[in-house]
């Protein structure tokens, strides 16, 4: 691909010369797919808070016990992952093919980052299928479109927005995105979000945001917890509701640990 026309031009979108929050993610996560700048933003931010690596893990954690939980206990054999990020190991595929050899996933994101490392996300099992959108989280009507050509959308999706509505800023247009999904989605489908929070306890967070954006594209939005709730509005919630990403159906050795400043949660149309 590297050597392609379609890479030629993809790599004039890559903005090598500024932080980019899914290379400083990948980073954070012991990935290789970023640079110089990414890595000392990276650090900038983890000195101004700490444990930012931990929620990272713990979101990318989130996703997999979600996942697992949907494939295995709701019997959920198609997802709709809108905001994937750069391919990690335990992508949304394989992770629910892993249960179920025959669920069928598409992932959507338009940072050329995430879409020159997109062949990564595509080897799916022989029963199963992948598929990758190069679209934008508000172009809804298009993403279900396009997502038609490879899940049936008459039977339930789970649809994944993991650290991706963070990126929308005005609350009434984030919440109206992930309704316009949820409304288009049939009866027993899921959604699975994941935010950024602000909480008196957590000043670091909001000091470590404000200087992402301050150096960093895309600005990042944080909200309460209460309003993460909000998202899920006319869900059914599932215990343990909207919750610190590492207390959501906990391993045992999450059980106990600190909550971080990214939550989530899963919630069903009924």
């Amino acid at each position: 691909m590297t050597d392609s026309p379609a890479f030629g031009e993809l790599s004039k979108r890559i903005k090598t010369n500024q932080p980019h929050t899914a290379r400083i993610w990948n980073y954070w996560l012991g990935g290789k797919d970023n640079y110089e700048v990414d890595r000392q933003a990276g650090d900038q931010i983890r000195r101004l808070h700490p444990g930012i690596g931990d929620y990272a893990l713990a979101d990318r954690q989130f996703l997999g016990r979600a996942v697992r939980h949907l494939a295995g206990e709701q019997g959920i054999r198609q997802f709709l992952d809108v905001g994937t990020g750069l391919p990690t190991a335990d992508n949304t595929h394989q992770v629910a093919q892993q249960v179920a050899p025959e669920s069928r996933v598409v992932y959507v994101d338009n940072d050329p980052i995430v879409l020159a490392h997109a062949a990564a996300l595509l080897h799916s099992s022989p029963e199963g299928r992948t598929d990758y959108l190069d679209e934008d989280l508000r172009n809804v009507d298009s993403i279900l479109e396009q997502a038609a050509r490879t899940l049936d959308l008459s039977r339930p999706v789970a649809l994944m927005l993991l650290g991706v509505v963070i990126f929308v800023e005005d609350d009434q247009e984030a919440y109206a995105l992930v309704r316009r999904f949820m409304d288009q989605l049939p009866q027993g489908s899921f959604l699975v979000l994941s935010h950024t929070v602000t909480r008196p306890d957590m000043p670091d967070v909001d000091a470590a945001v404000a200087f992402w954006n301050e150096h960093g594209t895309p600005r990042l939005t944080q909200r309460t917890p209460s309003s993460v709730t909000r998202f899920f509005d006319g869900l059914e919630l599932l215990k343990p509701g909207v919750v610190s990403c590492n207390r959501w159906h906990p391993d045992d050795a999450d059980a106990e640990s600190a909550e971080v400043a990214m939550f989530g949660g899963v919630g069903r149309k009924s």
